[in-house]
Protein backbone atom coordinates (compact mmCIF):
# COMPACT_ATOMS: atom_id res chain seq x y z
CA UNK A 1 0.00 0.00 0.00
CA UNK A 2 1.46 3.34 -1.03
CA UNK A 3 1.47 6.21 1.45
CA UNK A 4 0.69 9.66 0.11
CA UNK A 5 3.34 12.17 1.14
CA UNK A 6 1.83 15.53 2.09
CA UNK A 7 3.01 18.29 -0.22
CA UNK A 8 4.53 15.91 -2.75
CA UNK A 9 3.61 16.37 -6.46
CA UNK A 10 0.71 14.19 -7.51
CA UNK A 11 0.34 12.84 -11.03
CA UNK A 12 -3.01 13.44 -12.71
CA UNK A 13 -4.16 11.00 -15.36
CA UNK A 14 -6.73 11.63 -18.07
CA UNK A 15 -8.21 8.86 -20.19
CA UNK A 16 -9.83 10.14 -23.41
CA UNK A 17 -11.67 6.85 -23.88
CA UNK A 18 -14.52 5.20 -22.03
CA UNK A 19 -16.24 1.90 -22.79
CA UNK A 20 -20.02 2.24 -22.90
CA UNK A 21 -20.82 -1.35 -23.81
CA UNK A 22 -23.41 -2.53 -26.28
CA UNK A 23 -23.47 -5.14 -29.01
CA UNK A 24 -24.10 -4.84 -32.75
CA UNK A 25 -24.79 -7.59 -35.27
CA UNK A 26 -25.24 -7.67 -39.03
CA UNK A 27 -25.98 -10.49 -41.45
CA UNK A 28 -26.62 -10.61 -45.18
CA UNK A 29 -28.93 -12.81 -47.20
CA UNK A 30 -29.55 -13.25 -50.90
CA UNK A 31 -31.76 -10.16 -51.17
CA UNK A 32 -31.83 -8.68 -47.67
CA UNK A 33 -29.63 -7.42 -44.86
CA UNK A 34 -30.30 -7.21 -41.12
CA UNK A 35 -28.52 -4.93 -38.66
CA UNK A 36 -29.39 -5.20 -34.98
CA UNK A 37 -28.23 -3.78 -31.68
CA UNK A 38 -29.26 -3.61 -28.07
CA UNK A 39 -30.29 -0.27 -26.50
CA UNK A 40 -28.33 -0.25 -23.23
CA UNK A 41 -25.78 2.53 -22.66
CA UNK A 42 -23.66 1.80 -19.61
CA UNK A 43 -20.31 2.47 -17.98
CA UNK A 44 -18.86 0.13 -15.40
CA UNK A 45 -21.80 -0.96 -13.25
CA UNK A 46 -23.91 2.12 -14.04
CA UNK A 47 -26.63 2.23 -16.71
CA UNK A 48 -26.83 5.70 -18.27
CA UNK A 49 -29.69 4.96 -20.68
CA UNK A 50 -31.97 2.07 -21.53
CA UNK A 51 -33.07 3.50 -24.90
CA UNK A 52 -29.95 4.23 -26.95
CA UNK A 53 -29.82 2.03 -30.08
CA UNK A 54 -26.46 1.66 -31.83
CA UNK A 55 -27.94 1.39 -35.35
CA UNK A 56 -27.76 4.57 -37.43
CA UNK A 57 -29.56 4.90 -40.75
CA UNK A 58 -27.28 6.37 -43.43
CA UNK A 59 -29.34 5.84 -46.60
CA UNK A 60 -32.46 3.89 -47.57
CA UNK A 61 -30.23 0.90 -48.29
CA UNK A 62 -27.45 1.27 -45.72
CA UNK A 63 -27.26 1.17 -41.92
CA UNK A 64 -24.19 1.37 -39.70
CA UNK A 65 -23.88 -0.25 -36.29
CA UNK A 66 -21.49 1.43 -33.83
CA UNK A 67 -20.64 0.36 -30.31
CA UNK A 68 -17.79 1.18 -27.95
CA UNK A 69 -17.24 4.75 -26.75
CA UNK A 70 -20.55 6.54 -27.30
CA UNK A 71 -18.94 9.95 -27.81
CA UNK A 72 -16.84 8.61 -30.68
CA UNK A 73 -19.90 6.85 -32.13
CA UNK A 74 -21.79 10.15 -32.30
CA UNK A 75 -18.82 12.05 -33.74
CA UNK A 76 -18.15 9.41 -36.39
CA UNK A 77 -21.76 9.11 -37.54
CA UNK A 78 -22.08 12.91 -37.82
CA UNK A 79 -18.97 13.01 -40.01
CA UNK A 80 -20.34 10.22 -42.22
CA UNK A 81 -23.73 11.93 -42.57
CA UNK A 82 -22.04 15.21 -43.54
CA UNK A 83 -19.90 13.44 -46.15
CA UNK A 84 -22.99 11.71 -47.56
CA UNK A 85 -24.77 15.06 -47.97
CA UNK A 86 -21.71 16.55 -49.70
CA UNK A 87 -21.58 13.56 -52.05
CA UNK A 88 -25.28 13.81 -52.89
CA UNK A 89 -25.07 17.55 -53.64
CA UNK A 90 -21.96 17.07 -55.79
CA UNK A 91 -23.06 13.98 -57.73
CA UNK A 92 -26.87 14.18 -57.54
CA UNK A 93 -27.11 10.56 -56.39
CA UNK A 94 -26.90 8.54 -53.20
CA UNK A 95 -23.70 6.79 -52.23
CA UNK A 96 -23.80 2.99 -52.50
CA UNK A 97 -23.14 0.66 -49.57
CA UNK A 98 -19.74 -0.37 -50.92
CA UNK A 99 -18.72 3.25 -51.45
CA UNK A 100 -19.77 4.15 -47.90
CA UNK A 101 -17.60 1.30 -46.58
CA UNK A 102 -14.60 2.57 -48.56
CA UNK A 103 -15.21 6.11 -47.32
CA UNK A 104 -15.42 4.97 -43.69
CA UNK A 105 -12.11 3.16 -44.16
CA UNK A 106 -10.38 6.40 -45.15
CA UNK A 107 -12.02 8.30 -42.26
CA UNK A 108 -10.79 5.73 -39.74
CA UNK A 109 -7.30 5.62 -41.28
CA UNK A 110 -7.02 9.41 -41.07
CA UNK A 111 -7.36 9.04 -37.29
CA UNK A 112 -4.93 6.11 -36.98
CA UNK A 113 -2.70 7.93 -34.44
CA UNK A 114 -5.68 8.73 -32.18
CA UNK A 115 -8.30 6.17 -33.27
CA UNK A 116 -12.02 6.28 -32.72
CA UNK A 117 -12.89 3.72 -30.03
CA UNK A 118 -15.74 2.27 -32.06
CA UNK A 119 -16.68 -1.17 -33.39
CA UNK A 120 -18.12 -0.45 -36.84
CA UNK A 121 -20.27 -2.78 -38.93
CA UNK A 122 -22.05 -1.62 -42.09
CA UNK A 123 -25.00 -3.54 -43.50
CA UNK A 124 -27.14 -2.96 -46.55
CA UNK A 125 -27.80 -3.88 -50.16
CA UNK A 126 -25.14 -3.64 -52.87
CA UNK A 127 -25.59 -2.41 -56.45
CA UNK A 128 -27.04 -5.79 -57.48
CA UNK A 129 -29.59 -5.81 -54.66
CA UNK A 130 -27.78 -8.50 -52.67
CA UNK A 131 -27.13 -8.28 -48.95
CA UNK A 132 -23.72 -6.96 -47.93
CA UNK A 133 -21.97 -6.68 -44.56
CA UNK A 134 -18.67 -4.85 -44.01
CA UNK A 135 -16.67 -5.09 -40.79
CA UNK A 136 -13.85 -2.74 -39.76
CA UNK A 137 -10.96 -2.57 -37.35
CA UNK A 138 -10.07 0.62 -35.52
CA UNK A 139 -7.72 1.99 -38.20
CA UNK A 140 -9.78 1.33 -41.32
CA UNK A 141 -8.94 -2.17 -42.52
CA UNK A 142 -12.18 -3.75 -43.67
CA UNK A 143 -13.63 -6.77 -45.42
CA UNK A 144 -16.97 -7.97 -46.72
CA UNK A 145 -18.64 -10.69 -44.66
CA UNK A 146 -21.86 -12.66 -44.66
CA UNK A 147 -22.36 -12.09 -40.93
CA UNK A 148 -20.49 -10.28 -38.19
CA UNK A 149 -20.90 -9.40 -34.52
CA UNK A 150 -19.13 -6.61 -32.65
CA UNK A 151 -19.13 -5.05 -29.22
CA UNK A 152 -19.17 -6.38 -25.68
CA UNK A 153 -20.98 -9.68 -26.41
CA UNK A 154 -19.34 -10.42 -29.77
CA UNK A 155 -17.37 -13.33 -28.32
CA UNK A 156 -20.68 -15.03 -27.49
CA UNK A 157 -22.55 -14.13 -30.70
CA UNK A 158 -19.88 -14.92 -33.28
CA UNK A 159 -19.45 -18.65 -32.49
CA UNK A 160 -23.21 -19.15 -32.62
CA UNK A 161 -23.38 -17.43 -36.02
CA UNK A 162 -20.45 -19.55 -37.23
CA UNK A 163 -22.46 -22.62 -36.34
CA UNK A 164 -25.92 -21.58 -37.54
CA UNK A 165 -25.02 -19.62 -40.69
CA UNK A 166 -21.42 -20.46 -41.57
CA UNK A 167 -21.65 -24.19 -40.77
CA UNK A 168 -17.99 -24.00 -39.64
CA UNK A 169 -16.24 -27.32 -38.96
CA UNK A 170 -19.46 -29.28 -39.48
CA UNK A 171 -19.50 -32.47 -41.54
CA UNK A 172 -22.35 -34.22 -43.36
CA UNK A 173 -24.67 -31.26 -42.81
CA UNK A 174 -26.97 -29.87 -45.47
CA UNK A 175 -26.12 -26.18 -45.85
CA UNK A 176 -29.43 -24.42 -46.38
CA UNK A 177 -29.65 -20.87 -47.70
CA UNK A 178 -30.58 -18.26 -45.12
CA UNK A 179 -34.18 -17.04 -45.36
CA UNK A 180 -35.40 -13.74 -43.98
CA UNK A 181 -37.71 -15.40 -41.46
CA UNK A 182 -34.95 -17.66 -40.13
CA UNK A 183 -32.50 -14.74 -40.00
CA UNK A 184 -34.83 -12.55 -37.92
CA UNK A 185 -35.52 -15.38 -35.47
CA UNK A 186 -31.81 -16.16 -35.21
CA UNK A 187 -30.99 -12.53 -34.39
CA UNK A 188 -33.60 -12.53 -31.64
CA UNK A 189 -32.30 -15.79 -30.20
CA UNK A 190 -28.64 -14.78 -30.08
CA UNK A 191 -29.39 -11.45 -28.40
CA UNK A 192 -31.67 -13.06 -25.82
CA UNK A 193 -28.81 -15.48 -25.03
CA UNK A 194 -26.24 -12.66 -24.89
CA UNK A 195 -28.39 -10.59 -22.52
CA UNK A 196 -28.36 -13.51 -20.08
CA UNK A 197 -24.55 -13.51 -19.85
CA UNK A 198 -23.33 -9.98 -20.64
CA UNK A 199 -24.13 -7.14 -18.23
CA UNK A 200 -23.47 -4.52 -20.93
CA UNK A 201 -26.14 -5.96 -23.27
CA UNK A 202 -29.83 -5.72 -22.52
CA UNK A 203 -33.01 -3.64 -22.13
CA UNK A 204 -34.26 -3.92 -25.74
CA UNK A 205 -33.27 -5.16 -29.18
CA UNK A 206 -33.65 -2.95 -32.25
CA UNK A 207 -33.64 -4.75 -35.61
CA UNK A 208 -33.31 -2.96 -38.96
CA UNK A 209 -34.43 -5.09 -41.91
CA UNK A 210 -33.37 -3.85 -45.37
CA UNK A 211 -34.95 -5.27 -48.53
CA UNK A 212 -35.59 -3.96 -52.04
CA UNK A 213 -38.95 -2.69 -50.77
CA UNK A 214 -37.31 -0.43 -48.18
CA UNK A 215 -36.37 -0.55 -44.52
CA UNK A 216 -38.38 -1.84 -41.57
CA UNK A 217 -37.59 -1.56 -37.88
CA UNK A 218 -38.62 -3.93 -35.13
CA UNK A 219 -38.05 -3.71 -31.39
CA UNK A 220 -38.34 -6.51 -28.84
CA UNK A 221 -37.66 -6.33 -25.09
CA UNK A 222 -34.62 -7.95 -23.43
CA UNK A 223 -33.93 -8.47 -19.75
CA UNK A 224 -33.44 -5.20 -17.87
CA UNK A 225 -31.27 -6.31 -14.95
Amino acid sequence: MELEVRGAPREQRFNPYSFNGGTVLALAGENFAIIASDTRLSEGYSIHSRDTPKCYKLTNKTVIGCSGFHGDCLTLTKIIEARLKMYKHSNNKTMTTGAIAAMLSTILYSRRFFPYYVYNIIGGLDEEGKGAVYSFDSVGSYQRDTYKAGGSASAMLQPLLDNQIGYKNMQNVEQLSLTLTKAIQLVKDVFISAAERDVYTGDALKICIITKDGMKEETIPLRKD
